[in-house]
């Protein structure tokens, strides 16, 4: 018959086993696990144990010595286990709550130094549409947009919104042609496109591209836009010369008195079709850089003198005044000196022609503080109609096309004025009255 300290023995031995047991039933990592927290927790296991040995000496009993010293390990080792599985637990919570609920900072952390370097525009957009990250491109092309904020505050195209919509939704990547009008005209090749992330790794996010074809759009438009007006434009000097060619070699071919006269005239329609072509290639090469805003910073005072100095041969042949009214400081504005020329040269030309009847043409430059720089050229003549003044920036577009042709205009000047302008992010403002004159101001 067994004593009860040999049934309790073999009680202690039996929960020993089973509690190993139950450790390999969990795997080698749960062993792992223990063996790891009984390394970490060795001093407090080697006290209990001294205190065990010690009460073992004092009782003559060894089972409640033993069952402290086993109830003890247990809850040592149990509390630490517990914590390793409440930090998985917590682990996977937040696990799934990212997966659900938002983006991985990490990964999002990874793409972003990709992103940064590029030179085309990206966005970074999360389920939601809202903007995770931008880099410098698009910051520089459609403005600063907080994060957090939905696409929508920067880009309203209801056509792009629909393709981003539609690529949350079914996953597939899409792609449009977007135009931006403003500052000035932009077209981009559009796509979008889930990032590739394991499904683990939290909630998707979607990569928003901008291709600019802005470039290749205008070459298109200057080639088909230059044929159009140039075969239009030029079809009248070049029927006048051959017609004029026919005559001198037929009924003015001994005729000296009629062959002068004739090749006078053909020569003003040789230059009239010389200044049409340097006009629309001037054009299509403001067209190419439209975009390109210029940095350099020039002094209106000494170009506005210099503009008047070179028309005033002009100016006397029409008895015309030039009066320039100036500040006594210098006034500096960013642009490009040459184009700068360009503009006032064209709205004082156009001044002393078209308001030849006034008899002066006067140019005030305006600067004052916490104001824009702005520069007018006023003339005396007979005004323009107001229906006419919205559309004067067109090409080839003329108030009067005999009273233009008779003044050798080509019809393209204020459409160069306007594209210098818009380069410079400037202003043209005309204001006219008739029997009373026109006032062009530029304002930067």
């Amino acid at each position: 018959m067994k004593s009860i300290y040999d049934v309790r023995i073999e009680d202690l031995g039996r929960w020993v086993a089973e509690a190993m047991a139950m450790a390999v039933m969990e795997g080698d990592s749960a062993v792992r696990q223990y063996w790891v927290r009984v390394r970490s927790n060795w001093l407090s296991l080697v006290v209990v144990t001294m205190l065990t040995v010690v009460a073992l000496t004092e009782f003559r009993s060894p089972f409640l010595p033993l069952g402290l010293w086993l109830a003890a390990v247990l809850a040592i080792l149990s509390v630490n286990v517990a914590s390793v599985v409440k930090s998985r637990e917590e682990k996977r919570a937040e696990s799934e709550t990212l997966a659900q609920d938002g983006v991985n900072p990490a990964l999002i952390a990874g793409v972003q130094a990709g992103l940064v370097a590029l030179d085309t525009p990206v966005f970074i957009l999360d389920q939601n549409a809202s903007m995770l990250f931008e880099n410098a491109a698009a910051e520089r092309a459609f403005g600063s947009l907080p994060v957090g904020s939905h696409i929508s505050g920067r880009l309203r195209s209801p056509g792009l919104l629909d393709v981003i919509r539609e690529t949350i939704a079914t996953g597939k990547p899409n792609q449009v042609e977007h135009s931006e009008r403003l500052p000035s005209e932009r077209v981009f090749v559009v796509r979008i496109a889930p990032a590739a992330v394991p499904p683990s790794s939290g909630a998707p996010f979607y990569i928003l591209s901008f291709r600019d074809i802005s470039e290749l759009r205008r070459i298109d438009r200057m080639r088909s836009d230059f044929v159009a007006n140039a075969s239009h434009e030029l079809r009248t000097p070049l029927a006048s010369l051959r017609g004029f060619i026919e005559t001198l070699q037929g009924p003015a071919k001994g005729d000296p008195k009629a062959q002068e006269r004739f090749l006078g005239i053909m020569l003003d329609q040789a230059t009239r079709m010389s200044r049409l072509v340097d006009d629309l290639m001037s054009l299509s090469r403001l067209e190419l850089r439209a975009n390109i805003a210029p940095d350099q910073k020039v002094d209106l005072v000494p170009l506005l003198g210099h503009v008047r100095d070179s028309l005033l041969p002009l100016a006397g042949e029409l008895g015309i005044d030039i009066n320039l009214h100036m500040p006594d400081d210098k006034v500096e504005v960013t642009g490009d000196r040459d184009e700068l020329v360009q503009v006032f040269q064209n709205l004082i030309e156009n001044a002393c022609k078209y308001g030849q009847e006034g008899k002066v043409v006067d140019v005030t430059l305006r600067a004052e503080q916490e104001k824009p720089v702005e520069v007018s050229v006023v003339d005396k003549g007979p005004g323009i109609p107001a229906e006419h003044v919205p559309r004067l920036t067109e090409r080839f577009y003329r108030v009067s096309v005999a009273d233009s042709r008779s003044k050798k205009g080509t019809g393209l000047g204020l459409a160069i004025v306007k594209h210098i302008l818009t380069r410079h992010r400037a202003r043209l403002i005309i204001r006219s009255e008739l029997d009373v004159g026109t006032d062009f101001t530029v304002r930067f």
